[in-house]
């Protein structure tokens, strides 16, 4: 470097050149005031009107379920405004009071509720520290949904608001919303007119009505173009919609129907993948009232639509639809709390039908939409079963893993398309059992299940890790196994070796796809994660029947046929030879109502055996988990409705180590309890009540150290 060039840096090695002190002297004086570091406004005047702000803090403790009150500096009076993002102090003691203003405490973000003239708080008031923003996010209207949440399932209002408002993102916050669309026309009815009452239906919504209505879908790919023109019709109306999907997929489909039918810039995608930014800038378009139709997963149940008019959810049975993060709300009970606070009409659909929609049903509180058994018969495949009666006769059933029927349905299908082949495991064989006597194998150290990952690979617990390379049954002493569970790897590899001139195509958690071609091909999925065929699928195997509706749950039945059908849906009707083999017993309630393709009346019968049991969801039940002493504690001192009914405690199974933790399960190696508590129906929002009270008290105490864990509604309770 030469002496001009060094010392053209004025003075002071490594200070800036003087064309930078320009710049950043320039950025500060159109910046205008510097951002100011969150104080405590020691001596500052307060606002002149309404100089008290009500907060609720962003602390996440039912015991702090409430709000604080602060004084607000006339100097931040005109962006305090109700609904905004603010910083507060919060934790400073009585003692810390000076100049009239309590100081002290950590910085902690907080919402704005409302501006009042007074406090009901008699001391000296903290000072709001800060307005992070003066956009106004929080509205009434969901500010209102939000407490009914909290409510409904004994969770705190600050938990959910972490789950209706996203995070902040200066940068989409301060890019306008698009100017919104002129409202669009009324759509036709097209294939709603298959429906008894579907025209109407639409006729409803785009008149200003509020219908509501369970609809049970015919099988194939219209159901998301039914939903598009239901939300134009809402639009239509002068008035918004909002449609919750289980899935990205199912977005995307919707997303494009919408698209066809109006064009784009009339309605919003709110979904994770978007990414934090666009997710949130797709939010403010809807709160700013931009646009007024949002499609989205379980997070959109929550979006601030203006003049709702319609909300709609697809597949409430998915699991997706339940949140994970506390209070853990089901996406379907949100929706009728805000079908109710907004007086709005209200549609849920599915190819099947769970219990809750069938109670709505029979509670006369919405109407079943559905087609004609003669539409029903057009639309759906032929349903075909193997029970154990035709394996046991079936000699290659016995060398190999699919019936003779089952080998005719694949090699027929792939004449004339893709056959899907659903597998209700994923992986190589996940579980293994003694080729002789059927006895499960286990492993030597812990009892965990022998897994094996690949062709040829050692057998590996499933819970341990550890490998096993000497392993004979301790029952029979043989040494040969046999798969228990075929995983979808270990049936893709059999049927390609079976069919060696057909791609083979898998789905699953590890890559799932979205369509396939119309072309020959087999495509082996675990349930859900079913693509969608060109054209419908040829044929479809449902794979180890047994293996969904022998688990030791109340929804079983009800989740098998509902991924059956989901399954079955996907192949083109009978006339067109579409044809669906499903390996289970066919005398079963769920396989013989797939064979008619009856889901609406299996969901009602589960609902009148429920009411005789006083099963949910007729009576209201919550959970209560926790090492053992604790959960004995809790119910001691919890002030349960009188009618209440408490069911255990029982011990649940120890998470092993390693194997990830679910939400609400104990952790590794620990031995947690559950107790269940039941209430008949008008019960629930006082059980709810009595176990956010006993919970915010044992918080209040520091007896949270030690976890104790309460849902609502939780869905699975064995």
């Amino acid at each position: 470097m030469s002496s001009e060039n060094g010392q053209s840096g004025g003075g002071a090695e490594g200070a800036p050149p003087p064309e930078q002190l320009a710049l950043i002297r320039e950025s500060v004086r159109k910046a205008g005031v510097p951002r100011a570091k969150p104080r405590t406004w020691r001596g500052a005047a307060l606002a002149k009107e309404l100089p008290v702000a009500r907060v609720l803090v962003d602390k996440g403790v039912l015991h702090l379920d409430r709000y604080f009150d602060y004084a607000v500096p006339e100097e931040l009076d005109a962006d305090a405004q109700p609904g905004v993002r603010v910083r507060v102090r919060f934790g400073a003691g009585r003692h810390r009071v000076r100049e009239g203003r309590r100081e002290g405490g950590g910085l902690i973000d907080g919402f704005l509720i409302e501006r009042v003239a007074e406090s009901d708080y008699s001391g000296p008031l903290a000072a709001l520290a800060q307005v992070v923003s003066p956009e106004r996010v929080l509205s009434e209207e969901l500010l209102g949904l939000a407490r009914a949440v909290a409510d409904r399932y004994a969770g705190g209002l600050a938990d959910v608001l972490q789950l209706a408002v996203p995070p902040r993102s200066a940068r989409a916050e301060q890019r306008p919303s698009p100017e919104p669309l002129p409202v669009p026309g009324r759509p036709e009815a097209g294939s709603w007119e298959r429906y008894e009452r579907g025209a109407g239906f639409l006729e409803a919504l785009a008149s200003g009505g509020a219908p509501r209505a369970v609809w049970n879908a015919l099988p194939g790919p219209a159901w998301s173009e039914e939903i598009a023109r239901a939300v134009v019709a809402t639009l239509a109306s002068g008035r918004g919609a909002l449609v919750v999907l289980p899935d990205g997929r199912a977005v995307a489909r919707v997303d494009a129907a919408l698209t066809s039918l109006m064009g784009k810039g009339r309605h919003a995608v709110l979904t994770a993948d978007a990414g934090p930014e666009k997710r949130y800038r797709e939010w403010l378009a809807v709160r700013r009232g931009s646009v007024r139709a949002v499609v989205g997963t379980r997070a959109a149940m929550f979006a601030p639509v203006r003049d709702l008019g319609l909300v709609a959810l697809w597949d409430d049975g998915d699991d997706s639809h339940s949140e994970q993060h506390a209070p853990q709300p089901h996406a379907r009970e949100v929706l009728l709390l805000r079908a109710a606070q907004d007086k709005c009409g209200f549609l849920l659909g599915s190819w099947s039908c769970t219990v809750e929609a069938a109670q709505l049903v029979e509670s006369g509180w919405a109407r079943p939409l559905v087609a004609a058994r003669e539409q029903v018969r057009g639309a759906a495949p032929l349903v075909r079963t193997v029970g154990d009666g035709d394996l046991a006769r079936d000699e290659a059933a016995r060398a190999a893993r699919l019936p003779t029927l089952a080998w005719q349905a694949v090699r027929e299908g792939l004449r004339h398309g893709p056959v899907l082949v659903q597998v209700p495991r994923r992986g190589y064989v996940p579980r293994m059992a003694c080729a002789n006597c059927r006895v499960p194998a286990r492993c030597r150290h812990c009892s965990g299940p022998l897994e094996a990952r690949g062709s040829g690979a050692e057998l590996r617990c499933g819970w341990c890790g550890r490998e096993e390379g000497s392993w004979h049954c301790q029952e029979c002493g043989g040494f040969r196994l046999r798969a228990q569970v075929v995983g979808a790897r270990r049936t893709a590899e059999e049927l390609g070796r079976a069919f060696p001139a057909v791609p083979v195509r898998t789905s699953g958690r590890e890559q799932v796809l979205d369509t396939v071609p119309g072309t020959p091909s087999l495509v082996v999925s675990t349930p859900g994660a079913e693509p969608v065929a060109e054209g419908g699928y040829a044929a479809a195997l449902l794979l180890d029947g047994w293996a969904m509706l022998g688990r030791p749950d109340l929804r079983a039945g009800e989740d098998a046929l509902r991924r059956w059908i989901g399954a079955a849906s996907l192949v083109r009707p009978q006339s067109a030879g579409g044809t669906v083999v499903v390996l289970a017993e066919p005398t079963l309630r769920p396989v013989q109502a797939l064979v008619r393709w009856d889901p609406v009346g299996h969901a009602v019968r589960e609902l009148a055996e429920r009411a005789e049991l006083g099963f949910p969801p007729v009576s209201r039940m919550a959970s209560v988990a926790g090492p053992g002493e604790a959960v004995e504690e809790f119910l001691r001192t919890a002030e349960l409705p009188p009618e209440a009914e408490v069911l255990g405690p029982v011990p649940l199974p120890v998470t092993a180590v390693g194997r990830p933790r679910r939400v609400g399960a104990p952790p590794a190696g620990e031995q947690w309890d559950r107790a269940l508590v039941r209430v008949p129906p008008g019960s629930g929002a006082a059980l709810a009540a009595a176990l956010k009270t006993a919970q915010a008290a044992r918080m209040a105490r520091g007896a949270g150290e030690v976890a104790v864990w309460v849902r609502v509604d939780p869905p699975g309770i064995g």
